[in-house]
């Protein structure tokens, strides 16, 4: 036997068959390429303006959001006053939410998102009154559908 040199292998690929899930992501990826390649390509016109000259540079004159952008700009530079602790307050409720809701994924949403609910009800009641009758009027709504579809369901059976 020669030290050098070793036996022929005969190897052969052998490809995983794919799972349920595998099948399952590739045809919602087929059907939704039209929307995505839309997607991109409304991002093109809207990033086509970008100046490549060693980093990334976005003019917001030609962009179609530079009215917002300026805006929130303008906003910051001047703020009314009392924004900065307000915006403190509302800011640290999240962060007190984030620490309270250890262990579940679900209270990672919820706490954070009700603590600063309540921060920026204490702050802005006027606009928080409105969105409480919108939801309620909704929830109302989703509910009474489900109340119909769950009738209608039992009366089949």
């Amino acid at each position: 036997l020669s030290l050098y040199s070793s036996p022929a292998r005969e190897t052969k690929y052998v490809e995983n068959p794919k799972t349920e899930l595998e099948e399952g992501v590739s045809r919602l990826r087929q059907v939704l390429e039209p929307y995505t390649a839309w997607c991109q390509l409304g991002l093109w016109f809207v990033f086509s303006d970008l100046e490549l000259t060693g980093s990334c540079k976005v003019r917001a004159d030609s962009s179609l959001c530079s009215g917002f952008f300026s805006e929130g700009y303008e906003f910051l530079q001047k703020p009314p006053a009392g924004f900065y602790p307000r915006l403190g307050v509302i800011s640290f409720a999240g962060i007190i939410g984030l620490f309270l809701a250890r262990g579940s994924k679900i209270k990672k949403l919820v706490y954070p998102a009700a603590l600063m609910g309540m921060g920026t009800s204490m702050y802005y009641p006027q606009e928080a009154v409105a969105i409480a009758k919108v939801a309620g009027t909704q929830l109302y709504d989703w509910s009474l559908q489900g109340y119909i579809a769950v009738e209608a369901l039992w009366k089949d059976t």
